[in-house]
């Protein structure tokens, strides 16, 4: 199974993801941190582009060729990248469940992503900035404001809890 995360940064999706990860034992894959090792090889602070993006389709096939349920991280806000992950679950036979996080209160959004401590991480105005293309298919949105990190990993396991390994749980097949 190919689980495919997607929100604006600071809207929980890491918090849930790994969460997530660790309940089913799943392989996590994680663009943010992808990008960061890229960067200390390189020792460059430069756009990564789709380099993250690539490196994390490669061992997300691998893995799932493997037989390992893969949790793929990224804000992944273009159709063209959710396409990518989803075409790499069709092409190896995998089932694959794509969720979309959510903060619904932008105060609340705002105060996270300002809060947060990293050197590589977004501020709110690069946040606010960021093409986020709207989605074109069916996939679960959970909103990490009214909902706890805890209650969204419920959610999910009881979706993926309704279906066969080799379907998408919305959908009810590939």
């Amino acid at each position: 199974m190919l689980i495919i995360f997607s929100g604006l940064p600071g809207s929980g999706k890491s918090t849930i993801a790994q969460s997530l990860a660790k309940q089913l034992n799943a392989l996590y894959l994680r663009i943010d941190t992808i990008e960061q090792a890229i960067r200390k090889t390189d020792e460059d602070s430069r756009e990564m582009g789709s380099a993250g993006y690539f490196v994390a389709y490669s061992l997300a096939r691998e893995n799932l060729q493997l037989g390992a349920t893969v949790i793929a991280d990224s804000v992944n806000p273009l159709a063209l990248t959710r396409d990518a992950y989803r075409e790499i679950a069709l092409s190896t036979g995998t089932g694959y469940l794509e969720i979309e996080i959510i903060c619904s209160d932008i105060i609340e959004h705002r105060k996270r992503v300002e809060t947060r401590v990293s050197e590589t991480l977004p501020d709110w105005i690069q946040v606010t900035d960021l093409v986020y293309e709207p989605w074109n298919r069916e996939h679960l949105v959970l909103d990490s404001y009214s909902l706890s990190s805890d209650e969204c990993v419920s959610r999910i396991i009881d979706v993926l809890s309704q279906c066969s390994p080799l379907e998408n749980p919305l959908s009810g097949g590939n």
